[in-house]
């Protein structure tokens, strides 16, 4: 949840969105929005925009948190099928216990490894993009509801360390927009 200033509470302003036509627009705000020093951006699109994150200068975790959760599965299915060997000594066709048949775990190992990998890709995801998320202000900007047709929207929260109600409205003016608007909290 966004955090406020009393100001800001009292103006009843979540932030900033313009609305641009095309996705070449909106890529082409975004990085001039980076630019120009904001941090608490973020863009809405009908489909992904090739190197919005780029522009946005967003960052995340999620691939480290992917490389981790497979690296645990691939050692937990490796773990565990060294255990279950030790503690249930069954000699099939003369083979060595344990160690000496681990290319035989590998197939666990594997399908370990890929479903650790893709469960934390998921839930990692749903976390980080703070999901489900019911509400959001933006959804009350007039026209918003075409973000998920064929509009591009970006906007500047009203707790960006930048931000400046009269100033930000200027700026995103200069970027040209189909429309500006304040987001109401």
């Amino acid at each position: 949840m966004a955090t406020h200033t009393h100001e800001e509470v009292e103006l009843g302003i979540h932030g900033i969105m313009v609305e641009f036509l095309t996705p070449e627009a909106l890529l082409e705000a975004a990085e001039k929005v980076s630019a120009a020093g904001y941090k608490k951006v973020d863009a809405y699109s009908p489909f992904p925009v090739h190197g919005i994150d780029k522009a946005l200068n967003a960052k995340t975790i999620l691939p480290w948190l992917i490389f981790g959760g497979g690296l645990s599965g691939g050692i937990g299915g490796f773990a565990m099928m060294i255990v279950a060997n030790y503690h249930y000594k069954i000699n099939i066709a003369g083979k060595p216990l344990a160690w000496g048949s681990w290319p035989s775990f590998m197939p666990i190992t594997f399908e370990l490894t890929v479903l650790v990998a893709s469960a934390t890709a998921v839930f990692g995801m749903l976390f980080l993009n703070g999901l489900p998320r019911p509400y959001n202000p933006v959804f009350n900007v007039e026209g918003f509801s075409k973000a998920s047709q064929d509009r591009f929207f970006l906007c500047i929260e009203a707790d960006d360390p930048k931000f400046d109600r009269l100033e930000t409205s200027r700026f995103l003016e200069g970027l040209h927009p189909h429309s500006i608007s304040d987001v109401p909290l």
